[in-house]
């Protein structure tokens, strides 16, 4: 079985305290850590698999998280794009999608939206070209569904 590597944050090189509000999107680099609001998206400046957002508990995000290592015990209302690493503490509530590599939720974590595994930095979109499944699309056939007695005398008794 394989085993994965210890996880170790790197050092915090910003800070955005409590009672700080941010209107507009974050970029950073190294850590970042969050105790206040910030109303934007927040998105490393240089793709790098060390780069790692802390949102603490009092922090919350209005925005999508575009960052390789998320750990969350705190609110965001938004996306979720970790490539590699989401640590959802029993304090986080993500209402939004989480795209993620490798999950880890603590009991009493929320997602109100969708956990959807990745392996890419960027999730694949499905898109709409216009052309609708057929028998000679290479779509797999449909099985038919059983047919269901209409008429309440058709229906077995149950044994009581």
């Amino acid at each position: 079985m394989a085993r994965f590597k210890k996880f170790r944050a790197p050092k915090i090189s910003t800070v955005i305290g409590s009672g700080t509000t941010i209107h507009g999107d974050v970029n950073f680099t190294g850590g970042l850590h969050v105790d206040g609001l910030i109303c934007g998206n927040v998105m490393v400046e240089q793709e790098s698999d060390e780069a790692a957002l802390t949102l603490s508990e009092q922090g919350r995000v209005e925005g999508d998280i575009q960052v390789p290592n998320v750990i969350l015990n705190g609110t965001v209302v938004g996306d979720v794009y970790a490539s590699e690493r989401v640590e959802l503490a029993p304090k986080a509530k993500v209402t939004g999608t989480v795209y993620y590599n490798l999950l880890e939720m603590a009991m009493g974590a929320e997602v109100n939206g969708q956990l959807i595994h990745t392996k890419d930095s960027q999730p694949q979109r499905l898109g709409y070209d216009g052309q609708t499944a057929g028998p000679d699309t290479g779509s797999e056939p449909q099985t038919e569904l059983p047919e269901v007695a209409e008429d309440a005398s058709e229906r077995a008794p149950r044994g009581r």
